[in-house]
């Protein structure tokens, strides 16, 4: 039985693999690179999942980053329980296999209350006050303290926001040698933002890419070293590929204009009110789940977006099944947006309306992705200076709220979710191994590709 590092270097692709990647490149010519063909969506959530039990969306149940809860009429992105995701995990087929395999799971999704040996993940601290303070979590729970002993908190605001850069992947490659080093599991699995926030600001073709590839291949590389020395195989994948985009579409607007879309009016703001919504989209980068309650509705619903500037197709029931996104938690449409195009969560008609989450980064309120929140709002006058202000605020512990997010949608230049026109600029898998070589596998053949690796006697 053979121990595999598992890295998923986030929004690599074959096309971004070259002269500024050297060690994943060596990697590659030393094993194999392969394409990945991904599920739709094409998005963090539905591809960890598909990877970890080699089934599709309407088996694993994980059809977006987030869904609409029917019962309790809420939408709910980014919740971390295992139990959301229905099916054998990898590392449990490996038990059946070997009483003594064992698991370490760091950063993937869906990371609370699994089976793993090891779990990290990010969980922050949300105080009475209104404040939000860094923190993770671990299984087991002493775990915790060895990490934060040795490497400190988890830079919680280099993961997601405008600050987000590449502290947060070097903190979690040091932690996962640390797990490596002290338990050695047989299989571990690692996640590594970076590029995913610098190719959604920009486009996967700006003139800093470099820089960024440069900084991910570095820690990946300096990680896969430390592997290699324990006598690990490697495998490299991603998740999907980042196009460039040039502006979004605005579902919900269109929506609430035809008289679909409902909303409550609350301290001047507008919430949207989805058990009241006749159609209501819950948008994440390129796809959105479309929820129509009442039947009668569906064709005039479908209608409206096959016509609208920057919708591609619209699946119905017989359209989901053939994508295997046909689950109940899917809405009963699911749009997909155009080349150069994906789709804001926006509601509001008015800027002036918008609730004050809108502007702060607030993954959990917000009914639907919004990769605006790796921007300041430029427009606001010293907005660092602003932001500086309102941090030492709360460290005095008043409450004050982090508006510092502009209602821009156009900055964002790039995304993901629809399948790719063309393997290169879709996700791939790069082994240590040769064992296993083939030039193309479909997301759902990776976890047995994994298990081979582990189990070949040779």
């Amino acid at each position: 039985m053979r121990s595999v590092l598992v890295l998923n270097v986030v929004g690599l692709t074959p096309e971004l693999l070259g002269e500024d990647t050297p060690a994943l490149s060596k990697l590659a010519a030393d094993g194999f690179q392969a394409s990945l063909e991904p599920v739709l969506p094409a998005v963090t959530c539905a591809s960890q999942a598909t990877v970890l039990t080699g089934t599709m969306p309407r088996e694993h149940g994980v059809v977006a980053n987030g869904w609409y809860h029917r019962e309790r009429a809420e939408v709910a992105l980014w919740h971390q329980s295992n139990h959301l995701v229905t099916g054998k995990k990898v590392w449990e087929r490996g038990r059946e296999r070997a009483a003594d395999f064992t698991c370490a799971k760091l950063f993937w999704w869906h990371n609370m209350y699994s089976s793993a040996d090891w779990s990290v993940t990010p969980r922050p601290i949300y105080t009475a006050d209104g404040r939000k303070l860094p923190s993770f979590y671990t299984s087991p729970p002493e775990l915790k303290g060895r990490i934060e002993g040795e490497l400190g908190n988890f830079p919680l605001f280099e993961f997601w926001g405008p600050t987000a850069g590449i502290g947060s992947t070097e903190w979690i490659a040091r932690s996962a040698a640390l797990v490596i080093d002290e338990h050695r599991p047989t299989l571990t699995l690692v996640y590594l933002p970076h590029l995913d926030y610098d190719l959604q600001r920009f486009g996967p073709h700006f003139d800093g890419i470099q820089g960024a590839l440069r900084a991910v291949d570095r820690v990946a590389g300096e990680l896969v070293e430390h592997a290699r020395g324990h006598d690990l195989e490697v495998v490299v994948l991603s998740e999907y590929g980042i196009t460039e985009v040039s502006d979004s579409v605005g579902i919900n607007r269109l929506l609430r204009r035809a008289g679909f879309l409902a909303v409550q009016e609350t301290l001047g703001w507008e919430l949207l009110d989805a058990g009241a919504s006749r159609a209501f989209a819950v948008s994440d980068h390129q796809v959105a789940h479309v929820y129509v309650p009442d039947n009668a509705d569906i064709a005039a619903v479908r209608k409206l977006l096959a016509e609208t500037d920057g919708v591609d197709f619209v699946l119905d029931r017989d359209g989901k099944a053939d994508y295997g996104l046909d689950h109940p938690r899917s809405g009963e449409l699911v749009a997909v947006a155009a080349p150069g195009r994906w789709f804001d969560y926006y509601y509001w008609l008015d800027d002036s309306r918008a609730p004050d989450f809108a502007r702060t980064v607030d993954i959990h309120r917000k009914p639907g992705y919004d990769p605006v929140e790796l921007f300041l709002d430029q427009e606001k006058l010293l907005v660092k200076l602003r932001v500086l202000a309102k941090l030492v605020k709360k460290r005095l512990g008043f409450r004050t709220l982090l508006d510092v997010i502009p209602l821009r949608p156009e900055l964002v230049r790039g995304s993901h979710g629809r399948l790719p026109a063309q393997p290169s600029e879709g996700p791939l898998l790069i082994s240590s191994s040769r064992r296993q070589e083939r030039p193309s596998l479909h997301m759902t053949e990776v976890s047995d590709l994994i298990l081979d690796t582990v189990f070949d006697s040779a």
